[in-house]
């Protein structure tokens, strides 16, 4: 195929109609990997990919078409999450964040579909579901906060900011130390436990606009990964916000996760797509300048060293090893109908993310290896590739902690089956 997309190299089926959305995402490609580099020094998000995504329709790529959107599924977004981290990984990340909102609006309608929802308060639900889809795909950037500095040893995120209620609406206080676009975003999506629950069942959901009163950035974010994501979270004091603008249903947040297809919300593989992305990308252009540099003495290209030829061929082991456990969550988790039950796909994205991210991070490792001196710098794609490709090992979770819970779920399995209650003989 002579025209095939960026996005194609990792979702190598494409329907039409995937490609159709995919070519949307290529024809940003180039103005995001023009800016990469600048925004990458300065640290800064180009405020200018706001407009360009937003004219390009892609702030509602998995938004259905009912509510004004592309259409896309989670097949759209990882192939359009991988091509944007070809040419800008931060931009790529960004708006990942921006898409997760969409389950906070699609999740909640599949649980009322499902019968999770009683007759009284499906009305507020429904409301708030189809507003975030609607302000999507009419072009509206949400930033996503669900996590905070504060640290749970039983849970991955634990939310300690608060709403109270108040008249005609609600009081929110805290802080959210992770979530792109901060300052960029039209509204932060932020998640809060109403007061007086301490379990997942107080878990809610807020529009919280930019300019509200009360809110304000924290210290800009100087953190060891991609730098140009606007990732500086944000504090809460006395933010009002309308009754109208937020989803306080008790139980709301975990009957929606139900519909979930293994991965929290269901999407957050496609922020390990942003970082293969980066990986490919990574990959290409060292290949690409160790192949057209040669030795001074032989003429022959760098690449085809012995010392060379071993790490470009780990390299490439890395890389695909990072697209076979990628594709392989992809099908678990878009097949109709379904092919493994809900907990084994879980079970096997704890497994894969850190499988994916580690092993990009080895392709990045093995592109600063095989460039010397001469790449060992932040300018060069390498330095950037291996700094970014860090933040994968820690994002969410590191592979360690997704492999034991991987572990106690195998073992504890097991141990049900090895033991059973008998009567005496």
């Amino acid at each position: 195929m002579t025209d095939r997309l960026t996005g194609e190299r990792l979702v190598d089926d494409m329907t039409e109609a995937e490609r159709d959305r995919a070519r949307r995402v290529e024809a940003v490609l180039p103005e995001l990997r023009a800016a990469a580099v600048k925004a990458d020094q300065e640290g800064s998000f180009p405020i200018g990919h706001v407009a360009l995504l937003r004219q390009a329709g892609l702030l509602g790529l998995v938004v259905p078409r009912e509510y004004g959107g592309l259409g896309g599924t989670l097949r759209d977004l990882a192939a359009a999450t991988f091509a944007m981290g070809t040419a800008c990984p931060s931009t790529a990340l960004a708006f990942f964040f921006h898409n997760t909102s969409a389950s906070r609006g699609l999740l909640p309608l599949e649980a009322i579909e499902a019968g999770l929802f009683d007759d009284d308060e499906i009305p507020a639900v429904r409301a708030f579901a189809e507003k975030v889809l609607t302000r999507m795909a009419s072009g509206v950037w949400l930033a996503n906060f669900a996590s905070e500095s504060v640290k749970s040893s039983t849970a991955n995120i634990a939310i300690a900011t608060t709403a109270r209620r108040t008249e005609g609406g609600w009081l929110l206080d805290g802080e959210k130390s992770f979530g792109c676009a901060t300052g960029v975003a039209d509204y932060y999506l932020t998640t809060a436990k109403l007061d007086g629950y301490d379990t997942a069942e107080g878990l809610v959901t807020f529009f919280v606009p930019r300019e509200a009163a009360g809110v304000s950035s924290r210290a800009p974010w100087d953190g060891l990964g991609m730098r140009a994501t606007a990732n500086d979270g944000i504090r809460l004091d006395q933010v009002f916000i309308p009754e109208d603008e937020a989803l306080t249903v008790p139980g709301a947040f975990t009957r929606m996760l139900q519909m979930s297809r293994g991965s929290f919300v269901g999407n957050q593989l496609a922020i390990s797509a942003a970082y293969t992305g980066c990986a490919q990308n990574v990959y290409d252009v060292t290949i690409e300048q160790l192949t057209r540099k040669t030795f001074a003495d032989t003429g022959r290209p760098i690449a085809s060293s012995p010392m060379h030829q071993q790490i470009i061929g780990e390299m490439t082991v890395q890389l695909e090893t990072a697209y076979l456990w990628l594709r392989r969550q992809l099908l678990l988790e878009t097949s109709e109908p379904p092919l493994r039950p809900k907990q084994e796909v879980f079970r096997q994205w704890r497994m894969g993310k850190g499988s994916v991210t580690e092993s990009c991070f080895q392709v990045a490792l093995g592109a600063f290896k095989a460039s010397g001196t001469s790449g060992a710098s932040m300018s060069s794609t390498a330095g950037r590739a291996l700094r970014d490709l860090a933040m994968g090992l820690v994002m969410t979770f590191p592979a360690e902690r997704g492999r034991l819970e991987v572990a106690q779920l195998v073992t504890q399995a097991r141990e049900n089956a090895l033991f059973a209650a008998v009567e005496k003989p």
